[in-house]
C-alpha cells in the first residue's frame, strides 16, 4: 500500500499564452511557426489564425523559457509581442493587449530590408556608370546583404523543421547565380524578392481589414445616464444594466433594449438590413446601429467585448482560420509539388551536361530558375484568400458564415428546404378566429393562453398576446409539458387541457366532434388551426395567420432563377401548407413531424446537395441532417451560434446572396488555382528552354502571390446585381 503521508507530485505549471504575430502573408507563413513551435519541448496546444495574426499555445516555462518561443518566432523573421498571458495553475491572473495602430509599410521589417537593398542596388547602378571598371563588383553589396538576411531566414526554418521555403530555394538560387559569375542576377532576384515579400504583406493586411473595419463602427465612447444628465464616457466601461442616451445621428453604442423613446435605426452595418428598422420601447438595439429620428434611452445588455459586432468580428476570424476541403486538398498537392520542382531542378543541371555535354553554366543557370518558380506560395494562398474575402464579404451584408467548408457547399446546392413559421414568415401570428364548442370565448382563450404560457413557439405567443389583449386572465396549472410536433398540455382546474393540431385531435377522439367543414375553411385561407381539448374531447378551435414575410417571393423567385430548387417543410396541415406554398411558388411538404422533416431532408440529399433554413430553436435536427444549415436569426445568440451559417437580417433574400456569393468564391478559387499553376507551367517550359531569366522565375511565385490575393481581394468589393451591399453610413 501506498504511504498515504508521501505528498502527491506537484502539478506541471503550463500558461497559456497569447501573441500577436506580424508579418504573415500566407498560410504557408502560419506552417513555418506551428512547425518551429511544435519542436520546442514544454509547448503543446499551439494554433496560429493568419487572419486574426494571433498565436496561441501552452508553454510550461520550467522546460522552455517564454523568451525562447519569442526568439524563435523573430528568428523566422516575423513580429512579435504578447497580446495576453493566462496563469493556468496560479489562479486566473491576466493582462490586456496594449492597442497600437498598425504601421505604415515603410516601418515595417520587410519595408525597411526593401529599402535598403533597393538603395543598394540603386547604388551599385550608380557606380557601374561612374566607374565602368568596377561593374562586375558593383551588385555585389546588394546581393550579399540579401543573401545574409534571407539566408540566414532559411537556415533558422530549415532547423525547425522547414527546409523547403522559398527563403531556401532563392539563398540557394542566389548563391549559385553567384557561383556562376550573375552577381548582378543575384542582386535582383534579392530585390525582387524583398519587394514581393513586402506587397504581400500590404495585400495580405488589406485583405484582413475587410472584417476588421466592422469594429470601427462601433464609437469610441457612449453617453452614460447618470441622473437627470448624460456624460461621455468610453464605451468599453459600459456595464450591463446601465443607461446610455442615443440622439438622433449618433451611432447605438451598445448592444441594448429601448426604455424610453422611438426612433428609426439603420442597422445595415449588422444586419444588412437597408431599411430603417423602427424602434419602440422593448425593441432590441445593436451596437453600431445609426439612429435616424428620435432620442433613445436604452439599457445596456452586453458589454462591448460581448456586443454582436464583436462577436461576429470573432465567429468570422474563427471561420476564416478553418481550412476549406478545397485547401486542404491543394496543401496536400503543394507538399509534394515542391519536392518534385527540386528534383526537376536538379535533374536539368545534372542531366543534360552529364549525358549530353550540354553547357554547365546554361544548365545551372535554367535549374536555379527552376528552383525559384518551385515555392508553392501562389497556390497555397489561392484558396484561403478567397474563403477569408467571402466570408468577410458576407458578414458585412449579414449573411454570417461559419467556415470555408459552408461557404463552398452553399454554391453546390441543388435544393433548399425552408422551414415555415419565423422563416418564410414574420413568426408573428396573430389569433383571427376563437370558436368555442362549449363554453364562452373568454373561457375558451383563458384554457389556452394558459397551458401556453409556458411554450416560446410563435403560435403560443400569439395566444398570449390575445388573452392579454382581451384581459384575460391566466388560471393556475401544474405538469406542463410539450409533445414534440403535436401539442401541449397542462392541468388546469383538475382536468388535462391541450392544444394542438386538428391531426391530433383526431388521435386523441376521433374526428366525429371536430367541425370540420370550419376547419377546411380556415386552412384554405392559408390560417393554422388549433384545437383545445379537454380530457381528450374537443372544446374549441382557435385561427391564426402569420403572414409571409415582404420579400419572400422574390427571395424564392431569385433562387429559381439561380437553378435551386425550393420546398417548404412544414409542420402545419396540408391546406394551410399549401395555401402558403402557392403564394411563395414553391413545392411543400406539409403535417411533418420533427422525424418526418429529417426523412424529407435524407431524400432530398440523395437528388443532390441541400440546404435546410430555419429559425436555429426549433429546427436543430433538420439544420444538422442537411449538408448546409442555415439559422434565420436576427442577430441572436442562436443564429450566431448554431448552424452552418445565418442571416442576421431576417431576410429570405438573403439566401439567393449566400448561394451567389459562394459561386462567386468558388469560382474566384478556380480563376486563382488555374493562375497560379497555370503561370508556373508557362515559366517550367520557358527556364527549360533558356528564355526565363532568374528575376522573371522569381516572379511566377511572388507575382502570382500578389496577383492571387488581389484576385480575391475583389470579392471584398462586390456590389448590386444579385448581390447588393449595403452601404453602412460613415
Amino acid at each position: 500500500m501506498q504511504d498515504e503521508t508521501m505528498e502527491a507530485a506537484p502539478p506541471v505549471t503550463g500558461q497559456a499564452l497569447r501573441y500577436k504575430v506580424a508579418g504573415m502573408d500566407c498560410p504557408s507563413c502560419v506552417g513555418k511557426i506551428e512547425t518551429a513551435l511544435r519542436r520546442l519541448p514544454g509547448a503543446s496546444g499551439v494554433g496560429l489564425n493568419h487572419h486574426s495574426q494571433i498565436l496561441r499555445l501552452t508553454l510550461n516555462e520550467a522546460t522552455t523559457p517564454r523568451a525562447t518561443v519569442e526568439a524563435t518566432i523573430r528568428g523566422l523573421g516575423f513580429g512579435v509581442e504578447p497580446a495576453d498571458a493566462i496563469h493556468i495553475a496560479e489562479g486566473g491572473e491576466s493582462f490586456d493587449p496594449t492597442a497600437r495602430p498598425e504601421p505604415r509599410w515603410w516601418q515595417t521589417g520587410r519595408g525597411r530590408i526593401a529599402i535598403l537593398i533597393a538603395l543598394l542596388v540603386g547604388g551599385g547602378c550608380l557606380l557601374s556608370w561612374l566607374a565602368p571598371g568596377v561593374a562586375d563588383h558593383a551588385p555585389m553589396p546588394a546581393a550579399l546583404f540579401g543573401l545574409a538576411v534571407f539566408g540566414r531566414r532559411a537556415l533558422r526554418l530549415a532547423r525547425s523543421g522547414s527546409p523547403f521555403s522559398i527563403e531556401m530555394l532563392m539563398s540557394v538560387a542566389t548563391l549559385g547565380a553567384f557561383a556562376i559569375g550573375e552577381a548582378e542576377e543575384a542582386a535582383v532576384v534579392v530585390l525582387l524578392f524583398a519587394i514581393g515579400e513586402l506587397l504581400e504583406g500590404v495585400a495580405a493586411g488589406t485583405a484582413r481589414s475587410g472584417i476588421r473595419a466592422l469594429s470601427a463602427l462601433v464609437p469610441r465612447t457612449a453617453l452614460l445616464i447618470e441622473g437627470e444628465s448624460a456624460r461621455a464616457v468610453p464605451v468599453e466601461r459600459l456595464e450591463v444594466g446601465q443607461l446610455v442616451l442615443v440622439r438622433p445621428g449618433d451611432r447605438v453604442s451598445a448592444d441594448g433594449v429601448v426604455e424610453e423613446g422611438e426612433s428609426d435605426i439603420d442597422e445595415s452595418p449588422v444586419t444588412g438590413e437597408s431599411v430603417p428598422v423602427a424602434k419602440a420601447v422593448g425593441s432590441p438595439v445593436f451596437a453600431g446601429g445609426i439612429n435616424a429620428t428620435g432620442v433613445l434611452r436604452v439599457r445596456v445588455t452586453r458589454k462591448a467585448s460581448d456586443n454582436t459586432i464583436a462577436r461576429i468580428v470573432q465567429l468570422v476570424e474563427e471561420a476564416q482560420a478553418a481550412r476549406s476541403p478545397t485547401a486542404r486538398w491543394i496543401e496536400r498537392f503543394s507538399a509534394r509539388y515542391t519536392p518534385a520542382v527540386i528534383a526537376v531542378s536538379v535533374l536539368t543541371v545534372l542531366v543534360p551536361p552529364l549525358a549530353f555535354g550540354g553547357d554547365w553554366h546554361s544548365w545551372i543557370y535554367r535549374g536555379l530558375a527552376l528552383l525559384l518558380i518551385g515555392c508553392p506560395c501562389a497556390l497555397v494562398l489561392s484558396t484561403p484568400a478567397a474563403i477569408a474575402s467571402g466570408i468577410a464579404a458576407g458578414a458585412r451584408r449579414g449573411l454570417l458564415i461559419k467556415g470555408g467548408a459552408a461557404l463552398e457547399a452553399i454554391g453546390k446546392v441543388r435544393t433548399i428546404a425552408f422551414d415555415k413559421t419565423g422563416t418564410l414568415t414574420l413568426g408573428q401570428p396573430r389569433v383571427t378566429d376563437i370558436v368555442p364548442l362549449d363554453g364562452s370565448e373568454r373561457t375558451l382563450l383563458g384554457l389556452a393562453a394558459t397551458v401556453e404560457s409556458g411554450s416560446a413557439h410563435p403560435l403560443a405567443r400569439a395566444i398570449l398576446e390575445r388573452a392579454m389583449a382581451d384581459g384575460v386572465p391566466l388560471r393556475p396549472a401544474r405538469d406542463r409539458k410539450a409533445v414534440p410536433g403535436r401539442a401541449v398540455q397542462a392541468v388546469v382546474g383538475g382536468r388535462l387541457i391541450e392544444v394542438g393540431s386538428p391531426r391530433h385531435a383526431v388521435e386523441r377522439g376521433g374526428a366525429g366532434a371536430l367541425p370540420a367543414d370550419t376547419i377546411a375553411a380556415f386552412e384554405e385561407e392559408g390560417k393554422t388551426v388549433a384545437v383545445v381539448l379537454a380530457d381528450g374531447r374537443p372544446i374549441g378551435l382557435l385561427a391564426l395567420r402569420d403572414e409571409p414575410r415582404p420579400d419572400a417571393v422574390q427571395g424564392i423567385a431569385a433562387l429559381r432563377g439561380l437553378g435551386v430548387r425550393s420546398v417548404m417543410l412544414t409542420g402545419d396541415n396540408r391546406r394551410t401548407g399549401q395555401a402558403v406554398a402557392r403564394t411563395l411558388g414553391l413545392a411543400v411538404e406539409a403535417e411533418l413531424l420533427p422525424e418526418d422533416k429529417l426523412r424529407a431532408i435524407a431524400g432530398l440529399k440523395g437528388q443532390g446537395t441541400v440546404a435546410m433554413i430555419g429559425d436555429g430553436i426549433n429546427d436543430g435536427p433538420a439544420l444538422a441532417a442537411a449538408d448546409v444549415g442555415i439559422a434565420m436569426g436576427g442577430g441572436t445568440d442562436v443564429a450566431l451560434e448554431t448552424a452552418d451559417a445565418a442571416l442576421l437580417g431576417n431576410r429570405v433574400e438573403g439566401v439567393a446572396e449566400l448561394v451567389t456569393l459562394s459561386r462567386a468564391t468558388l469560382a474566384n478559387i478556380h480563376q486563382n488555382v488555374a493562375f497560379a499553376l497555370g503561370l508556373k507551367a508557362v515559366f517550367l517550359v520557358t527556364t527549360l528552354f533558356g528564355i526565363t531569366d532568374l528575376w522573371l522565375a522569381i516572379l511566377a511565385d511572388t507575382g502570382a502571390t500578389i496577383v492571387v490575393t488581389l484576385n480575391a481581394l475583389r470579392l471584398l468589393r462586390r456590389n448590386g446585381g444579385s448581390l447588393p451591399a449595403s452601404q453602412p453610413s460613415a
